[in-house]
């Protein structure tokens, strides 16, 4: 099932709507969103996505490093402004990733972290726990899926509860040009900027391995 009313903290906007933000509220709709990525490589270090709305709009830039010490993801908006920072963190137990504030990788400044649990077959399993959550003993969301398939899915906690979801999508002008197109599509008052987070650590995944 889709997001609902999950028990989890909301906040609640100047207009009264209730909002399940993880990057900002701003980046979640009274609607459901569906959004396409295209991959673009722009060099052998990088690679870069378009991520934009069912009218064509540009939503967000994202760069991605995968040669520097650390691995990194940077989200942009459509300004070239950064919006969060992922960066992965090596030499831990569990392979990690973290998401920071603008450009920052400061402590103060963690939004989120991802560890992952399972990884056969380019088949993955990731727990995200929010900053807040310290102890890590429940996730706070649990992603499900393969990158290499475009299939993934995004839940909150240990429930059932369906918050995004990644499939292919194959135009024929993607095909003709060779560009790699995908969409996620978002539950209402869901935080959209994090999903495209959390789909591009999976294609970071997939990448590394």
């Amino acid at each position: 099932m889709y997001l609902d009313n999950p028990n989890m903290p909301p906040s609640v906007s100047s207009t009264g709507a209730t909002v399940y933000a993880v990057i900002g509220p701003q980046f979640c709709a009274p609607h459901a969103v569906d959004l396409t990525l295209v991959k673009n490589v722009v060099k052998l270090s990088d690679t870069c996505f378009d991520v934009t709305d069912v009218n064509n709009n540009l939503v967000f830039k994202v760069k991605s490093n995968v040669v520097s010490l650390h691995d990194r993801i940077v989200i942009k908006d459509p300004q070239g402004n950064t919006i969060i920072t992922l960066r992965h963190k090596t030499m831990t137990l569990h392979d990690r990733w973290q998401c920071f504030r603008g450009d920052s990788v400061k402590d103060k400044d963690l939004i989120f972290n991802v560890r992952r649990t399972f990884f056969v077959q380019h088949v993955a399993k990731l727990d995200v726990f929010l900053a807040s959550n310290t102890d890590e003993k429940v996730c706070d969301y649990k992603v499900k899926g393969s990158f290499l398939e475009r299939s993934a899915t995004i839940y909150v906690g240990e429930t059932d509860i369906i918050t995004a979801a990644m499939k292919k999508h194959h135009t024929a002008g993607s095909i003709l040009i060779g560009k790699d197109n995908f969409t996620i599509s978002v539950s209402q008052n869901f935080d959209y900027g994090f999903a495209v987070a959390i789909i591009m650590i999976l294609y970071e995944l997939n990448h590394d391995d």
